[in-house]
């Protein structure tokens, strides 16, 4: 069965088509055929199909598609910069300066995120377009008065103007949800891993997702010191599992359900849906587990890998030592090092035919592509608890020529990033504690 996807690496989009074949031993041993073309530059923003819950528009705010006018693409220097910056502070602890010391100077964001979607905040309502954001739980935007304010595109939140908003009272049970410092109003502060933070005030107001869907006494920071570099971003909407969370505070209306579709170039849209979807004959579950050390990330029980139909020999024990969260807002997959040198050695081997580059750091298995007008990709595929497979799609294998996957060195933790989880509808049913994956859900 052949299926199209399409592949972005600079200037160059690939077609894949996906075959198989049978081995001598009957096991099927699959691969993605790249076919490499230019980029059309006149692409056509994807529009949101209907759907019967609240569903957001989401796109990567690096695409023709974001509402943000800097569009350019960073280099990829600074794509690796910003992820393990990232994934530094999910782990919590480990700081910048166990970076290599070339790519510290490399300007980047923290917590940047690609994918924002657009709300509304106050009465009357203020766009105001955020990163999503699952390893977040306090949602936070800029507000005036603003004491240290980057630059965003829509004019900062003026909670003055907003006759449904109110600081929220230090002897407020809302406000000891947090470890605030409290004086006539409730405050919050969240440090990055980096050392930047936002600062301001603990706060409620009226959110709107779309004319029929909107949320009263919403609580959210705002926030008037703001050290961290977001770039056009508003601030971000937090998807995590605790009690400050959109998902959270929505349990009543949405039964803790939400899913979104991270598309597989930046030229297409995705989306963000609040709610049980109704039609979920395609998509497989698997068990959300809990980790006592990180209770507000999204983990489950990956257990094996495959590479062109072949499991590797990897024990499950392997991934379930420090356990394995999904997040939206990690770009490569980390994995034990085990395990990745388990992958890096099978996907090398079917990749024998095409030269290696110098590595990127944090990607260490790079080609020279720019001779090839087709090459053909071994598929990898994720197995997890429960006998699901998720079968990445071809946009989510290499990453700027390279395997878009690493080894994590520090926590012993493995997180399945965005470029492993585009196309697929992911279902977070936190109520009943499933994952689930629906294929094709958007290109």
């Amino acid at each position: 069965m052949a299926s199209a996807a399409l592949l972005t690496s600079s200037c160059v989009l690939f077609l894949l088509l996906s075959y198989s074949s049978h081995l001598a031993n009957g096991e099927v041993q699959s691969y993605h055929k790249v076919q490499r073309r230019s980029l059309n530059p006149g692409a056509v923003c994807s529009p949101l199909k209907g759907s019967n819950v609240p569903s957001l528009r989401l796109v990567s705010r690096y695409g023709p598609c974001s509402p943000f006018e800097t569009k350019e693409l960073p280099s990829l220097e600074q794509i690796l910069l910003k992820d393990q910056l990232r994934v530094n502070y999910l782990l919590k602890g480990v700081v910048k300066s166990q970076l290599n010391d070339s790519m510290a100077s490399i300007p980047a964001e923290l917590q940047g995120g690609e994918y924002v979607i657009t709300v509304g905040y106050g009465t009357p309502s203020r766009e105001q377009t955020v990163i999503m954001d699952t390893g977040s739980d306090l949602s936070w935007i800029q507000c005036q008065p603003c004491n240290v304010c980057y630059s965003q595109k829509e004019p900062i939140f003026d909670p003055s103007q907003s006759s449904s908003y109110a600081a929220i009272p230090c002897n407020s049970s809302d406000c000891s949800q947090l470890p605030s410092s409290c004086s006539s109003s409730c405050a919050y502060f969240i440090p990055y891993g980096d050392g930047s933070n936002s600062s301001g005030v603990y706060s409620y107001d009226r959110l709107t997702l779309s004319p029929n869907d909107v949320i009263e006494d919403f609580i959210f920071g705002c926030g008037t010191d703001n050290e961290v570099l977001f770039h056009d971003a508003a601030g971000l909407v937090g998807l995590g599992r605790d009690k400050q969370s959109l998902v959270s505070q929505t349990s009543q209306l949405y039964h803790s359900v939400f899913s979104y579709c991270l598309p597989s170039t930046s030229s297409n849209t995705g989306f963000l849906k609040l709610g049980e979807t109704g039609d979920a004959s395609n998509t497989v579950y698997t068990g959300m587990l809990t980790s006592s050390n990180d209770p507000s990330y999204y983990f489950v029980d990956l257990i094996g890998i495959s590479v062109a139909g072949e499991q590797l020999a990897i024990s499950p024990s392997v991934f379930r030592s420090g356990g394995t969260f999904l997040d939206s807002g990690t770009t490569i997959t980390r994995l034990p090092p085990s395990a990745y040198e388990a992958l890096r050695s099978a996907f090398r081997e079917h990749m024998s035919a095409y030269p290696l580059k110098p590595t990127n750091g944090l990607l260490d298995t790079c080609y020279d592509l720019s001779g090839y007008e087709t090459i053909t990709v071994p598929s990898i595929a994720l197995q997890f608890g429960d006998g699901i497979t998720l079968d990445v799609d071809s946009s989510g294998i290499l990453f700027h020529d390279c395997l878009a996957f690493s080894a994590n060195q520090v926590g012993g933790l493995g997180i399945i990033g965005n470029v492993q989880q585009r196309t697929y509808e992911v279902v977070y049913d936190v109520g009943n504690e499933r994952i689930g994956f629906a294929p094709n859900a958007c290109s």
